[in-house]
């Protein structure tokens, strides 16, 4: 892979470009995101506690907010060295920056309701009920292909979000926000349809699918622009880590805040660990509770934590663009197949803080209760529109459910529908509801449940 290629402008329809406007592609994709209504619409999406209204947790939108600015500051970081090494130039250096800030706003864009466990409900809904459904007279099982039907029972909300800016948001025509092939590939982190899943390879770019086959197209136009067919963009690896930073770092500072783990016990998590730099920095959170007591702050264990993640946040984006310069040629040969925050001390760090996440916050009553409420939501919902959305006749697009789809989604439809076998009109149909659902808030998908159900 070369930087002139990864780096690709091109787009899937191509913009009359003005004199007047002195911003590079990227930059006008910056814009284009932040004025979007898809992006506003994570404001009322779940990151770890669904439906919170208090002002001091992290929702999808403030986690990508902080996405982006690691993400830029990690493409900073090594692009001055890969600058100072001859490898790119200063406008490829800015091109990296503008690219990962970008894909930093909009790489959870295409996520259902209530996060993650709004993907574990769509799959598990498919998964019991793929053998009952049927289209015109054939069951789904035998009409729609493996992949097809893998595409539901590994629903992913990486893939929805190249559906969505590539066809969804339909303001000028089907091609969507038309955002640049550069970013486009980097926020594909799977770089495999379902049918290619494989969780035992080692190789993280195998370990979910990337895209769906409705953008099988799209996909292959993007990766011969860039080159990166099969295997990871390198700025993906970077996104990556831009992620893992904010929601590892904001999970725990939100369950301290939430009270979910007291400021002791996280110490004790801190040290059990090993490495050199893990003690260094539990010394360091220590050294920020004495301070927060000794100047009398109010809540002085959450003041500690705050200061404490920012510290473990510049300790991560440094060690993630370090392994990156290290695993460079493997990167750019499309060999690596590791995160950039797997290895040494930056890597137990890593694994603790998620396992201190997963114990003290995921497997909370609270957290646990919602999860299992979300269930019934989209049970609800699925029952209620894949049945119309397969409806026969050719006016059972037209059906009284549907005609509260976003007029976008069923456009969108229309257009790619045309002209389709029995099998991928089927297909198509399921994924207009997908695409409806995913496009929900919390509270919204919470509304529509309650309405159409009668539930006051």
């Amino acid at each position: 892979m070369n930087w002139n290629n990864l780096l690709s402008p091109c787009r899937q329809r191509e913009s009359k470009r003005s004199e007047s406007d002195m911003r590079s592609e990227f930059q006008k994709d910056y814009h284009r995101i932040v004025g979007s209504a898809s992006f506003r619409r994570l404001q009322d999406k779940t990151q770890v506690f669904p439906l919170e209204r208090g002002d001091f947790v992290r929702t999808r939108l403030t986690h990508s907010l902080e996405v982006s600015s690691f993400a830029s500051s990690l493409g900073q970081n090594v692009g001055n060295i890969l600058l100072q090494r001859g490898e790119i130039d200063e406008k490829q250096r800015e091109a990296i920056v503008d690219i990962l800030r970008s894909a930093g706003l909009i790489h959870d864009i295409g996520n259902p309701p209530f996060g993650h466990f709004g993907e574990s409900a769509i799959r598990l809904w498919f998964a019991e009920h793929m053998d009952e459904l049927s289209f015109r007279g054939k069951k789904l099982s035998d009409l729609l292909t493996k992949r097809q039907q893998g595409d539901l029972l590994h629903f992913e909300g990486n893939a929805q979000a190249l559906r969505l800016l590539s066809k969804l948001h339909f303001l000028v025509d089907e091609n969507g926000m038309n955002l640049t092939y550069g970013i486009l590939n980097t926020i594909i982190k799977y770089p495999v349809p379902s049918d290619r899943i494989d969780k035992s390879s080692g190789n993280v770019a195998t370990k979910k699918m990337g895209y769906f086959h409705a953008e099988e197209d799209l996909y292959r136009k993007i990766v011969e622009q860039t080159g990166a067919d099969g295997v990871r963009h390198p700025l993906a690896f970077l996104l990556e880590a831009a992620d893992d930073i904010a929601y590892l770092t904001g999970d725990i500072e939100d369950a301290v805040k939430k009270e979910k783990i007291s400021y002791y016990a996280l110490l004790e998590e801190l040290k059990k660990l090993e490495s050199n730099e893990a003690k260094g920095l539990t010394e360091k959170l220590e050294c920020d509770y004495a301070r927060a007591k000794a100047n009398n702050m109010p809540s002085p264990a959450v003041n500690a934590v705050q200061n404490w993640v920012v510290k473990v946040q510049g300790f991560f984006i440094y060690r993630a663009g370090e392994a990156f310069l290290a695993h460079y040629r493997e990167i750019m040969d499309g060999t690596f197949g590791r995160e950039l925050l797997s290895d040494g001390g930056v890597g137990e760090l890593h694994k603790a803080l998620g396992k201190i996440a997963y114990e003290y916050v995921f497997r909370s009553k609270e957290i646990v209760r919602i999860e299992l409420s979300a269930k019934p939501v989209f049970d609800f919902l699925l029952d209620t529109f894949v049945p119309a959305s397969l409806g026969e006749g050719k006016d059972a697009i037209g059906d009284k459910r549907l005609r509260i789809i976003s007029e976008n989604y069923k456009t969108a439809f229309d257009v790619f529908s045309k002209n389709q076998s029995d099998g991928e009109q089927a297909y198509r149909r399921l994924l207009l509801v997908t695409d409806y659902l995913c496009g929900m808030t919390d509270s919204y998908a919470k509304k529509l449940y309650q309405e159409l159900s009668g539930i006051a």
